[in-house]
């Protein structure tokens, strides 16, 4: 009974999540952009939004018991302006709860989600950024969105982690980080027992309450990294270092 509670316990945060999304792209995100000048604005309060819907559904998870969550030094996110935060990527929840701790979020999305019937619509008004567009105009709207002090969410995986194994970064955040000198703040989550990983069904869920913890580690520098030769040589420097940081931490924490 407590693992058919945990099925339908799941499947309405799921339907609560599409739905929402639904429910804010046909009424929300339209009055924003009727009532508020085009541009910066409308996205700030877009974003706005998108964090306190996240926060609460967050919140319902941990009411029906779905998950638990820990933040340890969570006040690093809070302060947080203009830095790449990247983590390591076990669950499909892991940008939920990130958005829902970071009042300016924004993110570097696979395209297929600008185009997504239930999520799309959010996407969209939030300006995320796309992650398949042309580079120079890729590296021009990372650059303006840290600029104006927005944290740039990114999974430098760029997919869900296997599990039981260490992260292996791409190239992709580095590239960012080094081309418009921000500085990363890494976070890692842990997420025992494993759920949503890839490739696995919504309705798999675990016999018990899933523990989601999250560790904000201090900001990385990126200057020295600035200091080679090429972009291309400091950014295969930089991710090289930043993967056995993490990989490091990871077993530390772990």
């Amino acid at each position: 009974m407590l693992y058919a509670y945990r099925v339908l316990a799941t499947g309405s945060a799921f339907l609560f999540f599409n739905l929402g999304g639904l429910i804010l792209t046909l009424t929300v995100f339209p009055l924003i952009r009727i009532c508020l000048p085009k541009g910066k604005v409308q996205t700030k309060y877009a974003r706005k939004v998108i964090h306190y819907t996240f926060k609460g559904f967050v919140g319902y998870m941990r009411f029906m018991r779905i998950i638990s969550l820990q933040v340890d030094n969570v006040e690093l996110l809070k302060q947080a302006k203009g830095k790449v935060v990247i983590a390591n990527h076990p669950s499909l929840i892991d940008v939920v709860v990130l958005i829902s701790l970071l009042e300016n979020a924004d993110c570097v999305v696979k395209s297929a989600l600008w185009r997504a019937p239930f999520i799309g619509g959010v996407v969209r008004s939030a300006g995320y950024i796309a992650n398949d567009t042309d580079p120079e105009e890729f590296i021009q709207a990372c650059k303006s969105s840290l600029s104006a002090g927005a944290n740039l969410v990114v999974f430098p995986e760029g997919t869900r982690t296997t599990p039981g194994e260490l992260p292996c970064f791409k190239r992709g955040a580095g590239n960012i980080a080094v081309r418009t000198q921000s500085d990363f703040l890494p976070v890692l989550i842990d997420v025992s027992p494993t759920t949503l990983t890839k490739g696995e069904p919504w309705y798999k869920v675990s016999p018990k309450r899933v523990k989601v913890h999250l560790v904000v580690l201090p900001e990385y520098q990126v200057t020295e990294y600035s200091q080679t030769d090429s972009d291309a040589k400091s950014v295969r420097l930089l991710t090289k270092n930043i993967e056995k940081y993490i990989r490091k931490e990871m077993q530390a924490h772990g």
